[in-house]
């Protein structure tokens, strides 16, 4: 049954993440690039000064800073370690390219929905804000588009649910706790009607859960300051490690290089026809490129809605910063890592243990060390991911039951119920589940970013030509 269910799974990944949506995105992130003129190169330091910058408003239930961490820890996530192995081990090291060419462009992308986001928001007399595509679309592109609205909100309380948020998260932390503690796979507790598994999946999957909850029913303010201590620390350690392996194989960076350029137009000819076509690796470094920067998707202007700020340029681009360090930053050398070494390539590896290979040959340290590492970075990028996720489920429920609730606080539970039993489903099905609903999703808000890229192009050509940059 569940290969079927699988076989399934893959031809509709293969509907929804075909050549239409990929040229959609793409195509989004190029014409907004040139209708802002390429900010994401000249305003970048800006946009990296303006991260902890304090902007004086009153506006907003966040700090710029805590909407960004609240976002990246949404972003920064397994897609960082478990993500790009998936996509360079079934796309070859050319879907690297594909992946921080997605993400260059994505960069425009993730500005733009920033600075819709809070342009559009709505605040409420108590000072709750919400906003995000479901408001840029219905506020921005007229009423006649609520029902584009609410399928966005509908879709991304399903990638919440059953995709990003819970599944391939939960499925990532445990399947490296199970490799660390329990590398023999030995199973030995055995679920009715669910199969054998170990009692490390079983009692880290219950640990994790009520970690979850401890959390997300404290709403936005908890998630955003767990989510800012978690988040710059977890980056900064993975940061270090990953770069001393990368000087620790110096000398294999320029066959690296050939092998991600030209395995990007010719994967065949540098994997030896280990790996698909050109397709393949253009599809599998975009999807997870975005599954991990999520520019393009409308998530992070869920959170960014919520910043003290009454400037959509300055939020903008702060929020243009986390694709930049996700991808660009923490995906390339993940990325790289695994190029380095030939994790890539190894038979028999999928998922987390491609990367867990990529360090344990790449570092010059014991293998359980590097082992040990790994799986501490995994579980908090993660953890934070989920934690991220179901703010934006709950925001995009909150939309579509008009303010009611009550409905929300039922969706807690739902929710820590998906993070429960996440570790039971296969690495396959997760990782084809999460692209689907990712690409349900993207489409809405590409077709809004489209119609508003105009009101992004005027927005930024004022606030600059007004100087507002400069005080």
């Amino acid at each position: 049954m569940w290969t079927q269910i699988n076989e399934m799974l893959k031809t509709i990944d293969q509907l929804v993440w075909g050549v239409p949506l990929m040229v959609l995105i793409l195509a989004g992130g190029v014409l907004l690039s040139v209708r802002t003129r390429f900010l994401q190169i000249k305003r970048l330091p800006l946009a990296l000064k303006w991260i902890v910058a304090v902007e004086e408003s009153e506006e907003g239930e966040v700090s710029s800073f805590a909407a960004l961490m609240t976002a990246l820890s949404a972003t920064i996530g397994t897609g960082n370690i478990v993500g790009v192995a998936t996509a360079v081990a079934a796309g070859g090291p050319g879907a690297l390219f594909w992946m921080i060419v997605a993400a260059f462009f994505g960069m425009a992308t993730k500005y733009s929905e920033a600075l819709l986001a809070v342009k559009y928001r709505d605040i409420d007399a108590s000072g709750h804000t919400l906003g995000g595509p479901f408001y840029y679309i219905e506020k921005g592109m007229g009423a006649s588009w609520k029902w584009l609205a609410k399928l966005f909100a509908f879709f991304g309380m399903c990638v919440g649910l059953f995709g990003i948020g819970t599944f391939s998260q939960v499925n990532g932390i445990v399947s490296a706790v199970n490799n660390f503690f329990n590398p023999s796979g030995v199973k030995n507790i055995s679920l009715p009607g669910i199969g054998s598994y170990s009692g490390v999946t079983i009692v880290s999957s219950l640990i994790l859960a009520i970690l979850v909850a401890l959390v997300v029913i404290g709403g936005l303010k908890r998630i955003s300051k767990v989510a800012s201590v978690i988040v710059p620390f977890m980056a900064i350690t993975y940061f270090i490690f990953a770069v001393l392996l990368i000087l620790m194989n110096l000398t294999k960076i320029p066959d690296a290089f050939v092998e991600i350029v030209a395995g990007a137009f010719n994967p065949k000819a540098i994997t030896g026809g280990l790996v698909g076509s050109m397709l393949v690796a253009m599809q599998k470094g975009i999807a997870r490129g975005i599954f991990s920067n999520e520019a393009g998707l409308g998530s992070a202007p869920i959170a960014a809605a919520a910043a003290k700020t009454k400037e959509p340029v300055r939020q903008g681009l702060v929020s243009m910063t986390g694709t930049f360090l996700d991808t660009i930053v923490i995906c390339n050398l993940t990325g790289l890592s695994i190029v380095l070494t030939g994790a890539w390539k190894q038979p028999g590896l999928e998922g987390v243990a491609v990367t867990t290979y990529a360090f344990q040959n790449g570092l010059p340290f014991p293998v359980l060390f590097s082992q040990f590492v790994l799986m501490v970075c995994l579980i908090f990028f993660a953890f934070t991911t989920i934690l991220g996720w179901d703010y934006y489920s709950e925001r995009c429920l909150e939309y579509l039951s008009h303010g009611n609730l009550k409905p929300v606080k039922v969706f807690r539970w739902l929710y820590i119920l998906a993070v429960f039993i996440g570790p039971y489903m296969t690495v396959s099905a997760v990782w084809t589940i999460a692209d689907i609903f990712n690409g349900l999703m993207a489409i809405p808000n590409m077709i809004a970013l489209f119609a508003l890229s105009g009101v992004v192009a005027r927005e930024t050509r004022e606030f600059f030509a007004a100087g507002k940059h400069l005080s």
